[in-house]
């Protein structure tokens, strides 16, 4: 009797989400073929973004690596999470600190590289092909996905039976069958940063810098002013990550990306406009980092459906969010996991798998995303339905205060990753 052959994925997209699909799939028993746009993995270069990974996505994570441990080599406890309040450039009061958030924070291209440098063997990735477009047989059993080799300009083809969407919250292939989605732009944006203070640990600036922010190490911190609030943590390496938000009209976008490339001039206004509203300690962390850049912030309404005959959506494709509950990474590295999970648990049976998938999920993630729209909107005093006033850090009530804290995001305790009621608890 001939062995059936392995099922195949197609994954468009090789960022967080779309390497943690290669893992998570490839321990379900398919092949899997990554096409990324990107010529190349990316680097610990200065820019880029820290992330915080929660403790059941550390486990997946240890799940899928040959040493588990590695995970903490590039990482950084995370174990405290605070929002203070701000008043003339001076830290006012303490709103709320969690010292039980139990989080570690990472640099966003050393967990890729983590991951990627550690995928199965049955995984290709390639680099620099960028997705032409995609059909579904008439039978609705394989898809056919043709890609641009950037390098030379030909278009390949790659049959499979499950493509997976891991292309971003502007996803391409989502805008294929949901041609009307569009985004929502929040009403501000955030400058960010990491700062580099290898070198310098011992100087002045880094002592008043640490004097300001005790919390420095462990510390998911945030300052909020009226209309307005920053987060910053510590990285590996000697490097603090930082954000700024700043309500703004919604700007143009050119190309695929919410990143945008910002001019010397925009840069020094920024710092003047720091210097009115944060503490010193704050402002000096922003004119000592290099390349500072700005990220629009976008997330959408709930989808109704996140799969469409052998076609699924994963991480910011599937659920677009803002960043104000660390939940995207997370998100995406769980979407994979269940994915997964589901594809294991059906062989054979692929709507079967994207049903449990989808039922599984969207629960979690339309919760989440919704939650952490609404903390945006408090804390950059926005018009938050239900609320008679704009939040005001500084007259905060308690019941305020409580919709800033960890513990209110939904799902954060007992988080589904499977059916019929199998739970993982934290």
């Amino acid at each position: 009797m001939m062995k059936q052959p392995q099922p195949r994925a197609v994954v468009v997209g090789g960022s967080i989400a779309g390497v943690s699909c290669a893992h998570a799939l490839a321990l379900a028993g398919w092949d899997v073929i990554v096409l990324e746009k990107s010529r190349r993995p990316p680097t610990g270069s200065p820019t880029g973004a820290g992330v915080g990974i929660d403790p059941l996505t550390q486990q997946i994570i240890g799940s899928w690596l040959q040493k588990p441990g590695s995970l903490h080599n590039i990482s950084l406890p995370l174990t405290v999470h605070q929002n203070q309040a701000i008043s003339d450039g001076k830290i006012s009061k303490i709103l709320t600190r969690d010292e039980r958030f139990n989080h570690i924070a990472v640099h966003w291209a050393d967990l890729h590289g983590l991951l990627y440098n550690s995928i199965p063997q049955q995984v290709l990735f390639l680099w620099g092909h960028l997705l032409h477009s995609f059909s579904v047989s008439n039978n609705k059993k394989s898809v056919k996905v043709k890609a641009k080799v950037l390098h030379s300009g030909e278009t390949i083809e790659v049959n499979g039976d499950l493509l997976v969407a891991a292309d971003g919250c502007l996803s391409s292939v989502r805008q294929s069958f949901l041609p009307d989605l569009k985004l929502r732009y929040s009403g501000y944006c955030a400058w960010r940063g990491v700062f580099d203070y290898s070198g310098i640990e011992d100087s002045g600036n880094m002592k008043w810098i640490r004097a300001t922010y005790p919390g420095l190490g462990n510390c998911l911190c945030f300052d909020l002013a009226p209309g307005t609030h920053n987060a910053l943590f510590e990285i590996p390496n000697k490097r603090i990550n930082w954000l700024w938000y700043i309500n703004q009209p919604e700007p143009k976008l050119k190309g695929t990306s919410v990143t945008m490339k910002v001019r010397e001039d925009m840069i020094r206004k920024m710092q003047q406009e720091a210097e009115k509203v944060w503490p010193p300690a704050f402002v000096e962390i922003i004119k000592l980092t290099e390349e500072p850049f700005i990220n629009v912030i976008y997330d959408a309404d709930p989808l109704d459906q996140i799969f469409r005959d052998n076609v699924v959506l994963v991480g910011d494709a599937a659920h677009p969010t803002t960043p104000h509950c660390a939940r995207s990474t997370n998100m995406s590295i769980l979407d994979a996991e269940v994915l997964g999970r589901c594809l294991g648990r059906y062989p054979g049976n692929l709507r079967c798998s994207l049903r449990e998938y989808q039922a599984i999920r969207s629960p979690v993630t339309s919760a989440q995303v919704l939650k952490s729209r609404r903390v945006g909107m408090i804390k950059q005093g926005l018009k938050v339905p239900g609320c008679d006033k704009l939040f005001d850090p500084c007259r905060a009530s308690s019941e305020e205060r409580e919709e800033l804290e960890p513990k209110t995001v939904p799902f954060t305790s007992d988080v589904p990753l499977q059916g019929k009621g199998a739970v993982s608890s934290l």
